[in-house]
């Protein structure tokens, strides 16, 4: 039988199908409402590195693919 593992909990959970577990890959919603909320706090990040010709000085990022500008 698969098992998962809450990653905000750590609880184990085994299930036999994919409908017993509603809100995968967290154990309830609980706690898929605890990861959203470090979500909307910044307290996860995807650190992305700058483009550099976006880091010099006086420097605007490239136009839109469909050439229209907003």
């Amino acid at each position: 039988m698969p098992t998962l593992e809450c990653p905000i909990c750590q609880r184990s959970i085994v299930y036999t199908s994919i409908k017993e577990v509603p809100f995968r890959p967290f154990c309830s919603k609980r706690c898929k409402l605890v990861d959203l909320g470090r979500w909307l706090n910044e307290e996860y990040r995807i650190s992305e590195e700058i483009p550099p010709d976006l880091t010099e000085t006086g420097s605007s990022p490239p136009p839109p693919a469909d050439g229209i500008a907003p």
